[in-house]
C-alpha cells in the first residue's frame, strides 16, 4: 500500500515559488498518495492534521514551518506517532543542513520517500504555553541581529542576516544575564554577556556554525556564552561565529546539558528563526527522542 502524506507550506513565503512546489508534489506523487494543503490561515495547520489523521505530515518549508507542525502535533499528542518530513524551502533550512537533508527541494522530496524516520531530541520552555525548540535558540544580539534583519529579506534573502548581525553588533553593549546548565551556575551576572546560544542543531542564520559540534540526537544540549561585548570583541566575534571558531576566544564558553536557563534582564530571543519578545527569565529542558523526522538512511 502506498505512503499517506499530506504535504503542507504557505505558498506566500519566499521559497514556495509554485513552479517549485508543483516539482516536489509531482516527485512525491510519483511514489506515495500525497495531498496538499496551504498554510494561509492561522488555523489551517489545525484543521489539515485533524482532517487527515493517517497521513504522514510533510513540510514545504523552511526552520519556522517546520517548528508550527511540529509544536502543533505536540499539543495533539501526536508527535510520536506521526513522523515528520521535510522539503526545505525557507531562507535558512538549518535544521535540514545538520541533518544532511539536501537543500534542493526535489531532491529531499526523494528523500522523504526513499529515507528512514530519524528520532531527534527537542527543547520545550519551561513556561505556560511550552514553546519548544527543534534547531537552536539564541537570546542577546542574535536575537537582535534576526530582528534587524527580518525587514531586509525580501530584498537581501540570506544576506539579510549578515547585515542584521552588522547592525546589532555595531549598537550592542550586552546584557548582565544568570545563565544555568544542568545544576551548574556558568554565568552569575556580574559580566555582561552579548549572547547565550543553545543549540539543538548546529547553525542558524542559514549555515552560521552557532554550536558546530552540537548532534540533534545525542541527549544533550550545547550552550554558548559569548563575553565579547567590547567594540573590537563584538566584532571579531561577528567574524569567528561566521566561521564556527568563536568557541576558540578566552571571552566565549562552552557548556553541554539537558536543562538550561537564562534570566537576569529582559532580553529578546531566536528560536528556529521566530523572534520572541525581551523576557527576563527563559529556561527548557531536553527531551530525548522526542520526535521523528525522515532523513537519509546514510
Amino acid at each position: 500500500m502506498a505512503r499517506r502524506l499530506l504535504a503542507m507550506g504557505n505558498p506566500a513565503a519566499g521559497g514556495d515559488d509554485e513552479a517549485t512546489r508543483r516539482a516536489v508534489l509531482d516527485v512525491l506523487g510519483g511514489g506515495a498518495d500525497v495531498v496538499f494543503h496551504a498554510l494561509e490561515r492561522p488555523d489551517d495547520l489545525d484543521r489539515a492534521l485533524a482532517e487527515h489523521p493517517d497521513r504522514e505530515p510533510v513540510v514545504l518549508g523552511g526552520d519556522g514551518t517546520l517548528h508550527r507542525v511540529v509544536a502543533a502535533l505536540l499539543a495533539r499528542g501526536e508527535l510520536e506517532s506521526r513522523p515528520v518530513g521535510l522539503i526545505p524551502m525557507g531562507t535558512g533550512n538549518d535544521l535540514a543542513r545538520t541533518l544532511g537533508i539536501p537543500l534542493e527541494p526535489a531532491d529531499a522530496a526523494r528523500v522523504v520517500l526513499d529515507g528512514a524516520p530519524r528520532p531527534l531530541d527537542l527543547l520545550v520552555e519551561d513556561a505556560p504555553g511550552r514553546g519548544i525548540v527543534l534547531n537552536a535558540v539564541h537570546v542577546g544580539v542574535g536575537a537582535e541581529a534576526s530582528r534587524r534583519a527580518t525587514p531586509l529579506k525580501p530584498v537581501l534573502r540570506r544576506a539579510a542576516y549578515a547585515a542584521g548581525a552588522l547592525l546589532a553588533g555595531v549598537r550592542s553593549k550586552g546584557w548582565r544575564l544568570r545563565v544555568r546548565v544542568d545544576d551548574e551556575l556558568v554565568a552569575d551576572g556580574r559580566r555582561r554577556v552579548l549572547m547565550v546560544g543553545v543549540g539543538n542543531g548546529a547553525s542558524i542564520g542559514g549555515g552560521t556554525p552557532l554550536t558546530p559540534d552540537a548532534r540533534p540526537d545525542d541527549g544533550l544540549a550545547d550552550v554558548v556564552v559569548s563575553y565579547a561585548v567590547s567594540p573590537w570583541g563584538r566584532l571579531a566575534y561577528g567574524v569567528l561565529l561566521r566561521l564556527g571558531r568563536h568557541p576558540e576566544r578566552d571571552d566565549v564558553a562552552t557548556f553541554r546539558g539537558r536543562a538550561v536557563v537564562v534570566e537576569g534582564e529582559p532580553v529578546p530571543a531566536n528560536a528556529d528563526g521566530e523572534l520572541c519578545p525581551p523576557a527576563p527569565h527563559r529556561s527548557w529542558t531536553l527531551r530525548p527522542a522526542a520526535w521523528r523526522v525522515v532523513a537519509p538512511r546514510s
